[in-house]
C-alpha cells in the first residue's frame, strides 16, 4: 500500500507537469514523515525514497541516528533558535527561516561546523494569523540581510497555503511566490539563488507544481492520516 501510495503521488506531479509544460525531474518530492515510525520510513526506504521532511527537531535527530546516512533530511517545520545546534549538520535545508535573528543562529552553528547551511525564507503568502512566515514586503529586505552571512546559503523560498477544500483557491498564493521569487532572483543578490520554490502539500501539491513548485511536501498523501496520540 504504501509503495503504491508514491507511485500514485509521483504519477500526479508528472501528470502537473505535463499540463504545465515542464520537465518532472524539476521537482522534488519530499515524504512528510512526521509522527511515522521508523520501520514505515525504512519501508520507504528500501522502495527508493530518499528525501524525507520533518516537523520536529526531536524527530530528525531520533530518525538520523536510526536510518541510513544517505537519507537527505529537510526541516519544514518551525525552527526555534535554541533547537539549531542539534541539526545543523544533519539537514539538508532548512525550509523555515523566518527571521535574521533566526539566521543568525544558524550562521552561528554552522560556522562551528564549518558548513554551509542551505535555507530557504518561509513566507506566508496569505497572511494567516495562526502562521509564521515573513510577509511579502518583508521579504526583499531579510534576504539582504541574511545575504551577508558566509555560513549561508538562500537557496529560494517556502510557503504554507492555507487548508482549503478547494486547492483551486490556493493558486493565487502559490502564483504570488513564484512572482516574488522570479523579482528576487533577477536582482542578482550575491549568495542567493531562487533556485528552489517548496510549496503544495496533499491537498494541493498539483496545483502548485503548475505553478512552478520545485519541492513538494507530502505527508498523509503518501503515509496516510497522521496518529499524534501515538507515544
Amino acid at each position: 500500500m504504501l509503495q503504491e501510495n508514491f507511485k500514485q503521488v509521483e504519477a500526479n506531479i508528472r501528470k502537473a507537469c505535463e499540463r504545465a509544460g515542464r520537465d518532472p525531474k524539476e521537482v522534488t518530492l519530499i515524504a512528510v514523515s512526521k509522527t511515522k515510525p521508523v520501520e514505515m520510513l525504512r519501508e520507504a526506504y528500501d522502495f527508493g525514497t530518499r528525501v524525507f521532511g520533518e516537523n520536529k527537531v526531536q524527530e530528525i535527530v531520533e530518525k538520523y541516528d536510526a536510518l541510513p546516512k544517505d537519507i537527505h533530511w529537510h526541516m519544514i517545520g518551525h525552527l526555534q533558535r535554541n533547537k539549531v545546534k542539534y541539526i545543523i549538520d544533519k539537514v539538508d535545508l532548512i525550509h523555515s527561516v523566518d527571521s535574521v535573528r533566526l539566521a543568525e543562529t544558524i550562521e552561528k552553528e554552522a560556522g562551528k561546523h564549518g558548513i554551509t547551511a542551505r535555507i530557504l525564507l518561509e513566507v506566508n503568502v496569505a497572511e494567516e494569523e495562526s502562521k509564521f512566515g515573513l510577509k511579502v514586503d518583508e521579504v526583499e529586505k531579510t534576504i539582504e540581510e541574511i545575504a551577508k552571512f558566509p555560513h549561508i546559503k538562500v537557496c529560494g523560498l517556502m510557503t504554507i497555503a492555507p487548508f482549503v477544500d478547494d486547492p483551486e483557491e490556493n493558486r493565487l498564493y502559490f502564483r504570488r511566490l513564484r512572482n516574488l521569487s522570479v523579482d528576487i532572483g533577477a536582482k542578482k543578490v550575491d549568495n542567493v539563488t531562487m533556485s528552489i520554490l517548496s510549496m503544495g502539500m496533499t491537498n494541493d501539491y498539483e496545483v502548485a507544481v503548475e505553478e512552478g513548485a520545485t519541492m513538494v511536501r507530502v505527508g498523509t498523501g503518501l503515509f496516510g492520516a497522521r496518529n499524534y496520540a501515538q507515544c
